[in-house]
């Protein structure tokens, strides 16, 4: 176990992170996620002689569509996983496409100010369900174009990180 001088006791800023297909490299761009959410429903249970209080089990679990957002470029990624689902270009008729390969793992790695991986989150069997290819535009407006998709999952888990050496300044003295 490493000494409580040395452990790091500031939060991690939410600032610096990257996301990336499983087995792949890096997206570009992606500017903010919101979505991180797990619920279990509660089951109440009350036996007919019990007191007038109910006892709590826990039920089925859900998870939250995550959100990713980033400026638009000339990256096609995020489009073409998009039309995995559905493409009005590819059916002609408005009709599905095919689902072939439509499910991706993502991984979403957190890093802390000296640019080391501190979190990691393995995200399962993700799929376009929304999908923005520019934000508003506006000839008034002094801001950048964003895409935005929302991904359907089956859960994540916290993937293990181990804690980084926090970067120390050495007196020269």
């Amino acid at each position: 176990m490493s000494d409580s001088k040395t452990r790091r006791r500031d939060p991690y800023k939410n600032f610096r992170f990257r996301v990336k297909f499983s087995g792949g490299d890096y997206l570009l761009g992606v500017s903010k996620i919101t979505g991180f959410k797990r619920s279990t429903e509660v089951i109440k249970h009350r036996s007919g002689g019990d007191p007038a209080t109910s006892a709590k089990l826990p039920g089925r679990t859900e998870y939250d569509a995550i959100t990713l957002e980033r400026g638009v470029t000339a990256d096609k990624v995020f489009a073409q996983w998009a039309n995995r689902v559905w493409s009005f270009a590819n059916s002609g008729q408005g009709l599905e496409t095919s689902l072939k390969d439509f499910r991706r793992d993502l991984i979403v790695d957190v890093f802390d100010e000296g640019g080391q991986k501190v979190l990691s989150y393995q995200v399962f069997n993700c799929w376009v369900s929304e999908w923005q290819p520019v934000s508003d535009l506006d000839s008034n407006a002094n801001a950048v174009a964003v895409q935005h998709i929302k991904v359907e999952n089956e859960g994540w888990v916290a993937e293990e990180v181990s804690e980084p050496q926090d970067t120390s300044f050495e007196d020269p003295a």
